[in-house]
C-alpha cells in the first residue's frame, strides 16, 4: 500500500494516459511553478547573529513532518521597520518555498504590517495544496516567534537602560 502511494506521488506506475511532461520534455512536475522557483532558488538564506539586539528570531517545527524552521528578522531601529530577513530550514520542498517567500514579504515593513500575513496568503500565493498547508502555518508562526523574540529583547534593552527608583521613593509612590 505504501509502495503504491508512493509510486502515485513520483508519478510512477500511472495508469491511463500520461500526465503531460514539463518544458524541454522533462518529467511532470506535481508542485506549482513558484514552489518550484523558491526550492530552487531560495531567497534568504542564511543567519543573523542571534545575540544582535536589532535580531529576532523565530524557531517552530512541525513534529508531525519532521520540517524545522528558523526564520530571523533585522529591524532598523530609528524606522521599526524590518531592514532584512533570512531563514534556514530544514523540510520539503513546500516549507522551504513558505520560508523564502516569508522572507521577501517581511522586508522593508513595519511590525503590525507583518503581524497580519497569514499562512493562507503565503498558501494562495505558492498555490499549496491541502496536504502542504502546514508549511505556510510554519512560515507564519515563524514570523510571530521571530517578532516576540525581537520585542522581548526590546523590552530587556530599555529594563537595562531604565534608572533604577530608590526602594524608598519607591515606597512612597
Amino acid at each position: 500500500m505504501l509502495r503504491v502511494g508512493a509510486k502515485r506521488l513520483l508519478g510512477l506506475g500511472h495508469r491511463g494516459p500520461a500526465p503531460p511532461a514539463a518544458a524541454g520534455g522533462a518529467a511532470a512536475r506535481w508542485y506549482h511553478e513558484r514552489v518550484v522557483d523558491h526550492y530552487n532558488n531560495p531567497r534568504n538564506v542564511g543567519s543573523f547573529d542571534k545575540n544582535d539586539p536589532t535580531v529576532g528570531t523565530g524557531l517552530v517545527g512541525a513534529p508531525a513532518c519532521g520540517d524545522v524552521m528558523k526564520l530571523q528578522i533585522k529591524v532598523d531601529k530609528e524606522t521599526g521597520k524590518i531592514a532584512d530577513a533570512c531563514f534556514k530550514t530544514f523540510g520539503c520542498g513546500s516549507a522551504i518555498a513558505s520560508s523564502s517567500v516569508a522572507t521577501e514579504w517581511v522586508k522593508g515593513k513595519q511590525m503590525e504590517e507583518v503581524l497580519s500575513i497569514k499562512n493562507t496568503e503565503i498558501a494562495k500565493h505558492l498555490s499549496l495544496p491541502p496536504v502542504k498547508l502546514h508549511c505556510s502555518m510554519l512560515a507564519e508562526d515563524a514570523i510571530k516567534a521571530a517578532i516576540k523574540d525581537y520585542e522581548a529583547k526590546k523590552g530587556k534593552i530599555v529594563q537595562q537602560n531604565a534608572e533604577p527608583v530608590p526602594v524608598e521613593k519607591a515606597a512612597d509612590v
